[in-house]
């Protein structure tokens, strides 16, 4: 059973691959990109108010720095980007020699550590990789992924979560909560079979990961130990991210995509690509500002 909960449209403006969001607290601001469109987008709460910035590359996630600068995660490296007028800086190359590839998902973890997702710009097989930037250096942490996803961590930072779309399997893996970094082999914890794949993931202050779920027009929640709790539903198909947001961090905010549909099924999902609020009334958790060297 699919959970129809109360669901508003933030954004309608069709992302061709909306992804990446993350929430300020501080500012009651929630940004997500346009990966295949080159944009950032910036919503304030509070006021409705949204601009669209143009980034002249294609970009998937952020991270916080601080109140002025954010680290921005682009398809040839990883750049500062300043919040006032926003001028980036690149701050390190990211396979910027190999043009097949680009960023994916990406997300902080609680020491600081930024775990970052690459792959194929066609979704080639095992083209892309997990990385980790910590203390201002780059290490491979897995490589030979295809799709990398579901990028994010338990509340303590002791146990990391990332998934391969294109094996549709959400693994754990232990950490050490100082650093971010493996203590240990990946552990496979869902093996999805059915409508759909698993795509961008969130976990709640319980210790919940919610999961988009590409081509299945939903978010499924599952317990630490991989138990499927519910769904609820995403008025777009292609539901791609989540994050959680307001005040009080109650709402999850879900970004969505028109990619790879023809004329006939963007008529058949007129959302498509849109960013949405549900409203869950879960505990969500601010995201963790980026440590840079």
């Amino acid at each position: 059973m699919i959970e129809q909960v109360q669901t508003s449209v933030l954004c309608d403006e069709h992302c061709h691959l909306g992804e990446g969001p993350t929430y300020d607290p501080a500012t009651d601001t929630a940004w997500w990109f346009d990966i295949r469109e080159a944009k950032l987008y910036e919503a304030h709460l509070g006021s409705g108010a949204l601009k669209a910035h143009n980034l002249g590359r294609m970009a998937s996630a952020l991270g916080r720095i601080d109140a002025e600068r954010q680290l921005i995660v682009a398809e040839d490296g990883l750049y500062i980007r300043s919040v006032a007028d926003g001028a980036m800086t690149l701050y390190r190359p990211l396979e910027a020699d190999n043009p097949r590839t680009r960023s994916n998902d990406s997300r902080v973890h609680p020491s600081g550590t930024f775990w970052i997702g690459t792959m194929g710009k066609k979704a080639e097989p095992l083209a892309g990789a997990i990385y980790a930037l910590h203390r201002g250096e780059i290490s491979t942490l897995y490589p030979g992924v295809t799709i990398p996803n579901s990028i994010c961590f338990s509340p303590d930072g002791a146990t990391g979560y990332f998934a391969d779309t294109g094996r549709n399997e959400l693994f754990s893996v232990a950490l050490d909560p100082a650093t971010g970094l493996p203590r240990g082999e990946p552990k496979l914890l869902v093996r999805h079979r059915g409508i759909g794949g698993i795509d961008g993931s969130v976990v709640d202050a319980d210790g919940l990961i919610w999961n988009a779920r590409w081509g299945g027009g939903c978010v499924d929640v599952y317990s630490p130990q991989g138990e499927h709790l519910r769904s609820l539903r995403v008025p777009a198909l292609q539901s791609s991210c989540p994050a959680f947001v307001g005040a009080d961090l109650s709402r999850l905010l879900v970004t969505s995509a028109w990619q790879d549909m023809d004329e006939a099924a963007r008529a058949a999902d007129p959302q498509a690509g849109c960013t949405f609020l549900l409203e869950v009334s879960a505990r969500g958790r601010a995201e963790p500002d980026v440590k840079l060297a």
